[in-house]
């Protein structure tokens, strides 16, 4: 391998990382319900998944960047999840038991919500290079840490129950960011880039933190 490929392989890795560093926070949360070893089998079919489905994004890209009705279901799902962990309050214990139709259920949602997150980044990957081979390992290394992170994520929770919450809000806060986006493609199909409603990932990563310090403060405050 050359040095520019390996350059465009790291580069593609890293910026398929940084664009969906999210998704590790909504894959933990969406897997955490397992009891463990169901947890690990879900974040592994789900890089099995993501793989297949990243392949034929690349590969039909043009396609996959106008699925706005993905990112806005997504969204839409994501929000759903926060406002049914505050209103229930559920407690942060893994399931005794969990049927193969929950396992399952789990397995897809995780795949449906990683598509829509990809939506965005396709694009970004493959204006790296041409190589779609190339373009793919690199995804594949981004997507090989996200869940890597995720699993870190739910550890993490664990042991601090009291920032459960935090990550829920946190889970919110990506799923407007899917609406928005979703929103934003569909302007950009009807020709009307003047009805899109852009959201700086400056203001987003600003207001994440926020969300992520401030949350964090006022839980362990509580649990003091």
């Amino acid at each position: 391998m050359s040095g520019e490929a390996l350059l465009v392989l790291l580069s593609v890795a890293a910026l398929e990382a940084l664009l969906s560093g999210d998704n590790a926070l909504v894959l933990a949360v969406m897997v955490k319900p397992l009891p463990p070893d169901l947890r690990r089998k879900a974040l592994f079919y789900g890089v099995l998944g993501a793989y297949v489905l990243r392949g034929l994004a690349l590969l039909f890209a043009v396609y996959v960047i106008q699925l706005w009705w993905v990112q806005v279901l997504g969204g839409l799902y994501l929000l759903y999840l926060m406002l049914q962990h505050l209103r229930d309050h559920p407690e942060a214990k893994p399931l005794p038991e969990a049927s193969a139709q929950s396992f399952w259920r789990v397995v897809l949602m995780v795949n449906l919500v990683d598509l829509a997150f990809a939506v965005d980044s396709i694009l970004a990957v493959v204006a790296f290079s041409k190589d779609l081979l190339l373009v793919f390992l690199g995804v594949a290394l981004g997507i090989l840490f996200i869940r890597l992170a995720a699993g870190y994520v739910v550890a993490f929770m664990e042991r601090y129950p009291g920032l459960e919450k935090v990550a829920y809000v946190l889970v919110g806060w990506a799923g407007v960011k899917l609406l928005l986006e979703g929103e934003g493609t569909l302007a950009h199909l009807l020709h009307r880039p003047e009805w899109a409603l852009h959201l700086p990932k400056e203001v987003f990563w600003g207001i994440t933190l926020a969300i992520l310090v401030g949350g964090s403060l006022l839980s362990l405050k509580r649990h003091a």
